[in-house]
C-alpha cells in the first residue's frame, strides 16, 4: 500500500505542472477571452433592449398619431357632413322661393290673360252686336226685295 501510495504521490508530483498551467489558461481566457466576449454580448444585449424600447415607442407614437389623425378625420368628416346640410337647406330654401315666385308669376299672368280675355269678349261682342244689326238689316232688305218681287 505504501508504494501505491508513493507511485500516487509521483503522480500528483508530476501533474501539479498540467494542473498549475490548466489553473493558468482557465484564468488567462476568463481575462482575455471570456471577459471580452462576455462585455461584447451585454453591450449587444444593450443595443438589442434599446433598440425594442425604441422600437415600442416609436409604434405607441405611431399608434397614438394614427388615433390623433382618425380623430381629425371624424372631426373633418362630420364638419363636412354638416357644411353639405346646411348646403342642401339653402339649396331647399331657394328652390322653394324659386317655386313660390314662379306661382306668383304664374298667378299675374292668369290675372292678366283673364283681363285681356274679358277685354277681348267685350270687344267681339260690341263687334258682334254692330254686326248683328248690319246682318239684320241685310236680311230684312233681302226678304223685302224677295217679297216685291
Amino acid at each position: 500500500m505504501d508504494a501505491i501510495l508513493a507511485d500516487l504521490g509521483r503522480l500528483l508530483l508530476k501533474a501539479l505542472p498540467t494542473f498549475f498551467l490548466v489553473l493558468l489558461l482557465h484564468f488567462y481566457l476568463k481575462h482575455w477571452f471570456y471577459k471580452p466576449l462576455e462585455k461584447a454580448l451585454e453591450q449587444r444585449r444593450q443595443a438589442t433592449e434599446g433598440a425594442r424600447q425604441a422600437a415600442q415607442a416609436s409604434l405607441e407614437t405611431a399608434e397614438r398619431k394614427a388615433a390623433e389623425y382618425e380623430a381629425a378625420i371624424r372631426a373633418a368628416r362630420a364638419a363636412i357632413y354638416k357644411e353639405q346640410e346646411e348646403t342642401r337647406k339653402q339649396w331647399r330654401l331657394e328652390q322653394a322661393g324659386a317655386v313660390e315666385e314662379s306661382r306668383r308669376k304664374a298667378s299675374e299672368m292668369v290675372k292678366q290673360a283673364r283681363v285681356q280675355l274679358a277685354a277681348e269678349v267685350a270687344e267681339a261682342k260690341q263687334s258682334l252686336a254692330g254686326e248683328v244689326d248690319r246682318l239684320a238689316s241685310a236680311i230684312t232688305e233681302t226678304i223685302l226685295r224677295g217679297a216685291r218681287a
